[in-house]
C-alpha cells in the first residue's frame, strides 16, 4: 500500500489550500482514511477522517468549520480543503489509511496501518 500526499506550499494567512492523497494497493473499500499534521516541536495532531465506504466524516475541534475532508472513490484520492488558514496551521500534513474496525478510535494515529510521506504547509502572517 502506498499513500502519496501532495498540494502543500506557502500561503498567506486567510488563504486556502487543497491537499490530495492518492492511495494505491488498497484491496477493499472497508477502511478509514485520515489527515494528521505535525508542527516543529509539537506532537502529531489529528485533523479529520472519513469512512471510505460510507463517507461519514469526523473533525478535530481545531479545524471544524475550516477544513473539509472528502474522497474521490473512482480516483482513490483523499482530499483536504483548508480555508481561512492561520500561521499556527503551519506543519507537515500526512494522510493515513487503516482497516475499518468499529472499536477503533480513528482520531488516534495508532488506528492507522499505512502513512504517506507528508506535505509541508507554511502559512505566513
Amino acid at each position: 500500500v502506498q499513500l502519496q500526499a501532495s498540494g502543500g506550499g506557502l500561503v498567506q494567512a486567510g488563504g486556502s489550500l487543497r491537499l490530495n492523497c492518492v492511495a494505491s494497493g488498497l484491496t477493499s473499500h472497508n477502511y478509514v482514511m485520515g489527515w494528521f499534521r505535525q508542527a516543529p516541536g509539537k506532537e502529531r495532531e489529528f485533523l479529520a477522517f472519513i469512512n471510505w465506504r460510507a463517507g461519514g466524516t469526523w473533525y478535530a475541534d481545531s479545524v471544524k468549520g475550516r477544513f473539509t475532508i472528502s474522497r474521490d472513490v473512482a480516483k482513490n484520492t483523499l482530499n483536504l480543503k483548508m480555508n481561512s488558514l492561520k500561521p499556527e496551521d503551519t506543519a507537515v500534513y500526512s494522510c493515513a489509511a487503516g482497516s475499518y474496525r468499529y472499536t477503533n478510535d480513528y482520531s488516534q494515529y495508532s488506528a492507522y496501518d499505512f502513512w504517506g510521506q507528508g506535505t509541508l504547509v507554511t502559512v505566513s502572517s
